[in-house]
């Protein structure tokens, strides 16, 4: 059964930043952009014409022709179904605070970094497939699937419980061909190093880049191509520990 592939709407009015959103979800497995809009009156039109094919928004607080949140508002109320990340320059806390209130899946700051986003896309796949897995959850399910933590030790500690898909050695082989690697390295290389195959290692890898453990950047393969990268930035012990 093939993996689901999530459709992204970007509400962004200056075109550069939303050419940038638009690469990294197009790199991004099981993700495509259904489309651009760069203010409220597209972004309806756009939602109007899609219909189910948009899961997930990112959204500017500054768009044009609607004032502060409105627009979240709006979404939250004719879209029920969507899920809302903020990607803005707003680093107000009371803008943060009304956009929580709003219900938003995340809050990223301008300008955002790839690894930053990464593990939001990753963590948005992973809470979306948990709970389209189940019919109903335990309490212990249901906190996992909602620590939404960005990372460091005590998120990390907190996922000794690995997600449906994660096998804890084969997670260890895939860290430790990063670390023999001792360099970025594409899902191929990973690959390669710890024999599986390429999908494989890019699940967890990106599962990695989720929790905090790695952190995945752009770079550029011998045909000018671009590739996603793969490097530790943490300790993955937690996981690894225990029976």
């Amino acid at each position: 059964m093939s993996e689901p592939e999530y459709g992204i709407l970007i509400i962004e009015d200056d075109f550069r930043i939303a050419e940038i959103h638009r690469a990294f979800v197009e790199r991004s497995p099981g993700f495509r952009v259904v489309g651009v809009a760069k203010s409220a009156a597209e972004a309806r039109a756009l939602l109007a014409e899609a219909g189910d094919a948009v899961q997930l928004v990112l959204l500017d607080a500054y768009i044009p022709d609607v004032r502060g949140l409105e627009l979240l508002w709006e979404l939250r109320r004719d879209h029920g179904q969507l899920d809302i990340v903020m990607i803005t320059a707003a680093k107000e806390v009371e803008t943060i605070q009304e956009a929580l209130r709003g219900g938003v899946f995340d809050y990223l700051i301008k300008p955002s970094e790839e690894a930053r986003m990464a593990q939001m896309l990753a963590r948005f796949r992973a809470e979306r497939s948990a709970l389209a897995s189940k019919a109903e959850m335990s309490q212990e399910e249901l906190d996992r699937v909602m620590a939404r933590g960005h990372g460091g030790t005590e998120s990390a500690g907190a996922s000794r419980a690995l997600p449906k898909g994660i096998d804890r050695l084969t997670l260890a082989k895939v860290v430790e061909g990063l670390e023999a690697l001792g360099e970025p390295a594409t899902a191929m290389q990973a690959a390669r190093e710890i024999g599986a195959s390429r999908s494989t290692a890019r699940r967890y890898l990106e599962f990695l880049v989720s929790v905090g453990v790695a952190a995945a950047e752009l770079g550029y393969g011998d045909v000018g191509r671009p590739e996603r990268r793969y490097r530790l930035v943490g300790s993955a012990v937690p996981w690894l520990e225990g029976p």
